[in-house]
């Protein structure tokens, strides 16, 4: 009897686990409305310190900085990038439609141009790019930002899909409470 209880607790803990962390709520983040130069950040989810979370973007989700070659994905204009003949540019196939921009420094960073960042309440941006895995410095709410010095001519905008990664303690926390019930569960049964 006692193995198969073992087994529940261990299978509502995976499921609890699994359930918390495979939930990735998107956001929408428009490289002119969410500049870093004018605009104001895509408000996603609150943040405890230390709490770890995640921010998710395909690499073929493109926005851009202005007349070509300026598109780039959430990585920013970091290398050449060709029209595929479906993306978002609308440029025929094999046009170079991005390249290497160089960095632009704001609020504590220096980051491609174009790319993903994040901000967590009033502190330093950080870059997030296409994958990120990270741990608050502080309490607040997650912004998501275009990375860039000029918004006027900035267009398009990618899908960011945020989530917090449940702490592995707090879901342990769970087992010895199913345990109790277990353990109450067999001397109400006796």
């Amino acid at each position: 009897m006692m193995k198969k209880s073992f087994v529940f607790i261990a299978g509502v803990i995976f499921l609890a686990m699994f359930a918390a962390s495979a939930h990735a709520a998107p956001f929408a983040v428009d490289a002119f409305a969410n500049s870093t130069s004018g605009g104001t950040g895509v408000a996603t989810i609150s943040l405890s310190a230390g709490e770890q979370f995640t921010v998710t973007v395909n690499p073929a989700d493109l926005w851009n900085a202005g007349d070509l070659p300026r598109w780039s994905n959430a990585g920013g204009l970091v290398a050449n990038l060709y029209a595929t003949g479906s993306d978002a540019s609308g440029q025929p196939f094999g046009t170079l439609i991005g390249q290497n921009w160089g960095t632009w420094t704001q609020n504590g960073l220096t980051a491609p141009y174009g790319a993903l960042v994040g901000q967590i309440g009033s502190g330093s941006f950080f870059l997030v790019g296409t994958s990120y895995l990270g741990t608050a410095s502080a309490a607040g709410i997650l912004s998501l930002y275009y990375f860039d010095s000029n918004q006027s001519d900035n267009s398009g905008k990618i899908t960011a899909n945020v989530s917090a990664v449940p702490l592995p303690s707090a879901v342990l926390l769970l087992a010895p409470g199913l345990l109790g019930l277990v353990g109450f569960r067999k001397r109400f049964k006796a």
